[in-house]
């Protein structure tokens, strides 16, 4: 090995550890999946281009031309977007597809419950393939399948897997509908957030099985879910934390114009910061499914939230803890109206936590959001 080469194995080495040391210390990495990340390197399924966000978009990152960016990246604790636009040259740049966040992707696997059973998994949604080679390393290449969409993707990963000496069988194919010629699954793992849980995967998994899916509606992306699969057809579980994935191609949200001819302004009740918490949006979750919510914070701590709808309608606010706020509000609805009498709903239920709400699927796709009990469904 060149003095080179062992310099740059020594410097991802040890970005390698300390990424691991950091999710083993916040909890996310257990210490049953740490051989397997120890085992399975990022580094080894990213392309020579990556993407970062800066100044105007998606700005490429070549590991030839910027090595220290691209290290940084690909052990960083964040998502590293590895195409735009689906492929296509002269796209909007519009990230498609990336190597999800690593202390997400531990605690997914972590909600698996994967045992030493010998469980199969179907994984939707292969991506660079990474999670796939880590779910190899804990079971076994003949119990992972793993689908993917998009065949240039796909044929990169199943050559990415192979250069890491893992076989999994890697599907192209649709991930809605699972891969029933590999079924029964004992565990579903998707990558991909879906507006509503296929019924293939209920259908594909055993009794006793567990379905791991982020959901996205318009209001919320960013709800993960772990279902329980029952005998009957019906599989059930809580919302179990947050996870910001891509969605799944078929599930994809139309970009909406906003009419902003005419904007009125006025006093908001609650704090816009408070009704982006975790609780009111799995609540507006099931109450708003046909308003789309953004958030960023800005300098000094506020946070600044958009709100749209599918009739071109918009509201924007800032919250800081203090107030009154103002809010804008543009087109022929009034949105901000719409939330803050979701919010005084919510109030009145108590301001329930996000683990207090579930979903129930059946193996025909019929869905519904409950809280507290399954019985009360209230979307």
């Amino acid at each position: 090995m060149t003095g080179t080469a062992a310099g740059t194995a020594q410097r991802w080495q040890g970005r390698h550890r300390r990424l691991l040391d950091g999710l083993s210390a916040s909890g996310a990495l257990t210490p049953d999946w740490r051989p397997s990340f120890e085992a399975v390197p990022r580094h080894r399924f990213l392309p020579e281009r990556i993407w970062r966000y800066g100044a105007g978009g998606y700005v490429p990152v070549h590991r030839a031309g910027e090595p220290g960016t691209w290290w940084e990246l690909a052990y960083a604790d964040e998502p590293v977007v590895t195409q735009l636009d689906d492929g296509a040259a002269g796209g909007p740049g519009e990230a498609t597809s990336s190597s999800s966040m690593p202390s997400l992707v531990a605690r997914m696997l972590a909600e698996l419950e994967v045992g030493c059973g010998g469980e199969r998994v179907l994984e939707i949604g292969t991506g660079t393939g990474w999670n796939a080679a880590l779910l190899v390393h804990r079971l076994g290449d003949a119990r992972v399948v793993t689908v993917e969409v998009d065949p240039s993707l796909a044929e990169r990963a199943r050559q990415a897997l192979a250069s890491a000496g893992r076989a999994p069988r890697v599907v192209w194919g649709d991930g809605a509908a699972g891969w029933a010629r590999g079924a029964p699954y004992d565990r579903v793992l998707a990558t991909c957030s879906v507006l509503r849980v296929p019924g293939a995967w209920v259908a594909q998994t055993v009794p006793g099985g567990r379905i791991v899916v982020p959901l996205h509606r318009d209001v919320w992306s960013g709800g993960l879910v772990s279902l329980t699969v029952q005998d009957g057809g019906l599989a059930r579980g809580r919302f179990s934390g947050r996870a910001w994935f891509m969605p799944l191609r078929a599930d994809r949200l139309p970009s909406l114009p906003v009419d902003s001819a005419t904007g009125r302004r006025s006093a908001t009740g609650p704090d816009p910061a408070r009704i982006t918490e975790p609780g009111f949006c799995a609540w507006a979750f099931a109450r708003l499914p046909d308003v789309t919510m953004t958030y960023a914070d800005e300098d000094g701590g506020a946070r600044r939230v958009w709100l749209t709808g599918r009739d071109g309608s918009a509201a924007t606010a800032v919250g800081d803890g203090g107030g009154p706020f103002e809010v804008w509000q543009y087109g022929p609805a009034s949105l901000w109206d719409r939330v803050e009498a979701a919010w005084r709903a919510y109030e009145a239920e108590g301001r329930p936590h996000q683990g207090e709400f579930g979903l129930t699927v059946t193996r025909d796709g019929r869905q519904e959001i409950w809280l507290r009990d399954p019985g009360r469904v209230i979307g």
